[in-house]
């Protein structure tokens, strides 16, 4: 898959792709990434990428012109059509929240041209003429779409297969269908006691089924603790057993067994 980011900054790229478990994914070429300065394709001495706002106020708004320059040598760099055509992702506060089926989604695409705006935004005309998808990271606003473009990069490139140190360990993630869209358990490691507190001595056991059982509870205690919308969800969905809603209804708790 190819993601073209079209970036004022893409020096901030250069420590996701080359750092951590992911760059797996970028160095094989299975998540291949291509940045794009606004500004190359700006005119004048300046290289102009925004202007101020018609109507006054704060801050800047980025040109439309330069924007528009720069997705047409995206598109003609990849060959593409009026068929076909790669979405224009925008990072914007109305977007739709980015949540795990999204990256999943994502993860299994050919990939996406992402726009990082910056200032105050984009010129609407842009958006209206050329996004395709708006996403958001949550209720609250970063100082560009560099962040957010870094984030949807990061939980894609590890899901692609042979990324991570063991295939199937993101299938236990929070949040994955694997684990019925539960938050995931407590995990520990050596020392078994550290500052006169031991590891859980379900862990401990080497009893298989004990350890898994001891693990659900955990899962589910957590889940209905921090995030009762997804045990809610869960329930709904015919997920939870039997022996979870005995599990919840002696949590002290509200929304145990609901």
């Amino acid at each position: 898959m190819r993601f073209d980011i079209i970036t004022l900054f893409p020096e901030l790229f250069a420590p996701l792709l080359a750092s951590g478990v992911t760059r797996r994914a970028y160095a094989s070429g299975q998540v291949e990434v291509r940045l794009w300065n606004p500004r190359d394709h700006a005119e004048g001495n300046y290289r102009r990428v925004d202007d101020r706002p018609f109507g006054g106020g704060p801050g800047m708004v980025m040109l439309a012109e330069p924007l528009a320059r720069c997705l047409a040598a995206i598109r003609a760099a990849r060959s593409e059509g009026p068929e076909g055509q790669a979405p224009l992702v925008l990072f914007s506060p109305i977007g739709q929240r980015l949540d795990h089926a999204g990256v999943q989604a994502w993860a299994g695409s050919t990939g996406a041209i992402l726009l990082c705006g910056r200032y105050e935004g984009v010129d609407q005309r842009f958006i209206d003429r050329h996004v395709d998808v708006q996403i958001s990271l949550g209720d609250f606003v970063l100082s560009g779409g560099e962040i957010a473009a870094m984030a949807l990069l990061d939980a894609v490139a590890r899901l692609q297969p042979g990324v991570l140190h063991d295939a199937g360990s993101h299938q236990l993630d929070s949040f994955n269908p694997a684990l019925d869209g539960l938050l995931d358990c407590p995990h520990y490691t050596r020392p078994e006691v550290w500052q006169g507190e031991a590891a859980p001595p379900a862990l401990l056991s080497g009893h298989h089924a004990q350890i898994e059982r001891w693990r659900r509870e955990q899962r589910l205690a957590i889940t209905a603790r921090h995030r009762p919308d997804l045990l809610a969800q869960a329930r709904a969905q015919g997920a939870l057993g039997r022996a979870d809603e005995a599990f919840l209804a002696q949590l002290p708790l509200a929304g145990g067994a609901g």
